[in-house]
């Protein structure tokens, strides 16, 4: 199914879909804190896009998945799992350690994730406390950790 679609990165900051961004991650002041730092790519279809992720390298061996939103018009049709294979095979030789973080709270997030072979192995105590000036509910509850996990093929 990825092979119908594009996929572009983005080199002009000016290009950058903050509302696509914005469905993963809550301002933009925290988005900025990743992004510029971040190789962002932006998923097309018929020259429209319809999902973004960025990819944070940490060291020579760790890729963090920063951020990963699909359009809600294309949400629940696999494309979320069909982007997380082809960051896992386009970049497992260069960073064989893949990690991405999310709410706690999360439970929809943590599944998707486990679906596509993630593993919790940690947690980032208070991280959506110490990290956003206003506080961030979802599912009815404050997000207050970020549970970590790593991709286990």
């Amino acid at each position: 199914m990825l092979a119908e679609f594009e996929i572009k990165q983005i080199t002009n900051h000016k290009d950058y879909p903050y509302d696509l961004l914005l469905l993963a991650d809550e301002t933009v002041a925290a988005i900025n804190k990743y992004l510029f730092d971040s190789n962002v790519f932006v998923v097309h279809e018929q020259q429209q896009p319809i999902a973004v992720f960025c990819l944070y390298p940490i060291d020579s061996e760790t890729l963090e998945i920063k951020n990963i939103a699909v359009a809600a018009s294309h949400q629940n049709k696999g494309l979320g799992s069909e982007i997380l294979q082809y960051i896992q095979e386009t970049y497992r030789v260069q960073y064989p350690n893949l990690i991405v973080g999310t709410a706690d709270c999360g439970l929809d997030q943590i599944r998707f994730y486990e679906r596509n072979g993630f593993v919790q192995y940690g947690v980032r105590a208070n991280f959506f406390i110490d990290n956003y000036e206003q506080p961030i509910y979802e599912n009815g509850q404050l997000l207050r950790d970020m549970v970590l996990l790593k991709y286990h093929p």
